[in-house]
Formats: C-alpha cells, structure tokens, sequence
C-alpha cells in the first residue's frame, strides 16, 4: 500500500510538505505541488479525509444537513456550498434529516467528529440544539435565525409581502396564499410577512397550509379553489405548488391569467419545460450557499455572530394581470 512518506521521498519534499501539497496546495510552491500531485498520480496514492486530518488537523469536509431533498430550493444552496469548497480543494457530506428534529440532531453528532464545519440549511432543531455544536467545530444555519451563531438568511418574506403589494395594485382585493412546509421556520416568517402586507393593502387574504412542496399538492389546492372561485389571485410558496395550481386550473377551465393570478415566492425554471411565463422572485440561491462557506470560514471571525441577508427580486410575468372580479373572502387561515 503505497503511503504519504513513500509520495513524499519520491517527490524529494518532507513529509509535511507532501501533505500540504495534497490538502492545502496554495500554500506550496507550483512546482513543488506539481511534483508530489505527479508522484502521487503516477503511485495510485489517495489522500483521504482520515490521513488529511491526522497530518493538518482538517478533513476538508463540510457536513451541510438539510430538511429534504425532495424540495427543489435546496439543491440550489447545497450547490453554491459545493461551489465555494471546491476553490480550496474541500467536499461536503451532505445529511438529510426528513424533517426530524431527533434525526437532524443525531446526524449532526455523526457528522461532527467528521467535519470541519456544519451548515444547517432551514434546520428545525430548537436553538439550544444547534448551538450546542458551537462549542466543538465552526456552525453557520442557512434560512434560519439562531442566537449567536452565524447565519444567512434569504429575504423570501420581503419578497412575498412584494408580491402581494404587486398584485393588490393590480386591483385584486381577494387573494389566496398557500403557504409551507410544515413546521419551516422560514415558513412562518413568509405567512406574517404575507398577512401584515395584506392589511397595508386592504387586501382580503386567506391563508393555506401548510402544504408539501409538490405538483400533486398543487393539483389539489386547485381543485378547491376552482370549486369556491372567491379568490382573484394566489401566491405559492413553492414554484411546484404553483405548476401544480396552473396544471389544475386549467383542466377546471380557469383561465390564467385572465380568470385569476398567479405568482411564486422562488423561480424555479427548470422544473418543467412547459412552465408558464410565471411572475415570481428571482431567489439567488446558490449565494446564498457560497456565502454560508464564507461565513464559515471566516479566519476572524468577530465576537457577535454575523448575519448575511441575501435579497430577492420580483420579476413580473404574464401570470399576472388586473382584477376582473371581486373576491368574497375575509382574513383568515384554513
């Protein structure tokens, strides 16, 4: 079995310099570098996290835990963590928690003797429970507020209160918002942000959910809303949602959007070719996930934890147009 030290005397370097060049090569000089990745190369030798950490100290490992995985909005973050830990050579190990406070925790504990930071991306873990880590390795939470640990936050309530300031100037005064998921910390920041622009606009708003982020949960909110026709608009939480709303309302022969409105609080475009030219936010999700690595890895970092906000932007489609109808509903939540 071919080792670092057998690596290391064929490249003519150290020990030490062999490792650095493998797990931290912009701290050795090209050529060197060049010739212990040669000599590393042409000896079938790998450089893994468990040597990596023996040698530096680090594994080179992220462990970014999240919710779900069948919500497309996180692969987009997980994508931009990748992204930022690929320019210092460095992977993730990524955990799927299902939504379970005790699962999330557990895998945190797994993935802490393991890794060099934690990201929680949406955790729904109390706060003691994620800053308990704090104390053993760096933690940044992703779409999530924890008191003193490092945090980005994606203004996806600012931008749905937009949304519903959009469409109330478009004359619509009965507007329905499917909300979600359950038990989502961010979930219940969009449901005020939506409840509190409603009243500013004298808006008449009901609030449903929570949903699942799903096609055929759309297809069902759809159905209900073709079957009351009290609302003049709807704003999802979840572009899914919403193709599932577009797919239903048009099989009910409810035109959009020159019966009703439509809107979502991300923009997903590549979920279905056949989308509608949707008015939506543009949620830059991938930076958000390239600056939770900043954050983690700030080599300072200050003594009051940072918090990253990350701004949306509404972009208006045809999904949306004026009311021609006036809606019967009062504020309230199904």
């Amino acid at each position: 079995m071919v080792t670092l030290a057998d690596v290391a005397r064929a490249a003519g370097v150290s020990k030490a310099t062999a490792s650095r060049a493998l797990s931290r090569p912009d701290m050795v000089a090209a050529d060197t570098r060049e010739r212990v990745l040669a000599a590393a190369g042409a000896m079938g030798f790998e450089f893994n996290a468990s040597a990596r950490a023996l040698t530096t100290g680090r594994t080179g490992l992220i462990g970014v835990l999240v919710p779900s995985l069948a919500n497309p909005y996180f692969a987009p973050i997980v994508t931009g963590v990748q992204r930022a830990l690929s320019e210092h050579g460095d992977n993730i190990l990524l955990a799927v928690s299902e939504g379970s406070q005790s699962s999330e925790h557990e895998l945190a504990g797994k993935l802490a003797s393991r890794v060099d930071g934690l990201v929680f991306i949406a955790p729904v873990s109390p706060d003691s429970a994620i800053r308990e880590f704090t104390s053993k390795l760096p933690v940044v939470t992703v779409d999530r507020t924890v008191p003193a640990v490092p945090g980005v936050l994606i203004d996806t309530p600012g931008g749905v209160a937009d949304i519903v300031t959009h469409l109330a100037g478009l004359g619509h005064r009965a507007i329905a918002y499917v909300g979600g998921p359950e038990g989502s910390w961010m979930a219940e920041r969009r449901n005020s942000a939506v409840e509190e622009a409603a009243r500013r606009s004298g808006v008449d708003l009901t609030v449903l959910g929570p949903v699942a982020p799903r096609i055929d949960a759309g297809l069902a909110v759809a159905e209900r809303i073709a079957a009351e026709r009290s609302v003049t608009a709807v704003v999802a939480y979840s572009s899914y949602l919403l193709l599932g709303l577009h797919l239903g309302l048009r099989d009910a022969g409810v035109r959009v959007p020159e019966d009703i409105s439509l809107a979502a609080s991300d923009d997903l475009t590549s979920i279905s070719t056949e989308r509608p030219d949707t008015t939506a936010l543009r949620v830059p999700l991938e930076e958000a996930g390239i600056a939770a690595i900043r954050l983690l890895q700030e080599p300072n970092p200050p003594k009051r934890a940072r918090r990253l906000r990350i701004a949306t932007e509404l972009i208006v489609g045809a999904s949306t147009a004026r009311a021609t109808g006036s809606g019967r509903l009062s504020t309230r939540r199904r």
